[in-house]
């Protein structure tokens, strides 16, 4: 079963809003979603990419990359760096990452921290689909003598998308398919010696949710998560003596 967002007729600004605070949205096709260029739908992309393009920063030494979850803190000063930039656009897919990543090497980044996926998955997106485009990413990343550290792809809680009839059934469907994803980052990273963190260990609950006090909307993280992320995050920092 999958679920449907009602057919309202949204302004655009309503629609920029839904998208800078909902990460997630359900497919309305009745086949997976294999548009390889389905990132451009989201009307923060290119919002974003073009505020990329206006930043003045020239050189960073660690780059967040991800989707809005990766946008909710601003990690320069939650690290207490200089030398860190966030690269998280809201609702981003798998291919939009990939189809980004000049706007990451012009950077000349030492080690960059990747975390997605889950917005694939949401948009029925295979998980297999995802891994193979996950590893050109990290393989681009490596070309370019950058240090890549995987981020696992996190769960939802079972409460999320309730407004829009999504029940914790479907959320824990979703989470199996987010749990067969991370076998797979995990056993490459494994098997080609590549920094793995394991953010659901320390986020998700026995019931395999995201435990509700760390969420305000079910996916998003509250300030709690995002201490428990970074303190991960400065653990490998600490191991490269960046």
């Amino acid at each position: 079963m999958r679920a449907r967002f009602f057919k309202n007729k949204f302004s655009p600004l309503l629609l920029l809003n839904f998208f800078l605070t909902i990460p997630l949205c359900y497919s309305q096709s009745s086949k997976p979603a294999g548009d390889t260029l389905r990132y451009r739908n989201n009307p923060t992309y290119l919002l974003q990419q073009s505020m990329f393009d206006l930043y003045k920063t020239r050189q960073a030494d660690i780059i967040m990359f991800g989707n809005s979850l990766t946008h909710g803190a601003a990690w320069n000063e939650l690290l207490g760096r200089s030398n860190v930039v966030e690269r998280g656009i809201p609702s981003d897919l798998i291919y939009g990452f990939e189809s980004r990543l000049n706007s990451v090497y012009r950077l000349k980044p030492k080690i960059v921290f990747i975390m997605g996926g889950l917005n694939d998955i949401y948009n029925w997106t295979p998980v297999k689909e995802i891994f193979t485009v996950y590893v050109r990413i990290i393989n681009g990343l490596k070309s370019k003598n950058i240090i890549p550290v995987i981020q696992s792809t996190t769960f939802s809680a079972s409460f999320y998308g309730k407004d829009w009839k999504v029940t914790s059934e479907m959320n824990r469907e979703r989470n199996k398919e987010v749990e067969k994803l991370n076998k797979l980052l995990f056993e490459y990273a494994r098997t080609n010696n590549i920094d793995y963190i394991d953010i659901n260990t320390l986020t998700a609950g026995k019931d395999g949710f995201l435990r509700p006090e760390l969420t305000w909307d079910g996916i998003h993280f509250k300030a709690e998560a995002y201490k428990i992320w970074s303190h991960e995050v400065e653990k490998i920092l600490l191991k490269y003596r960046l």
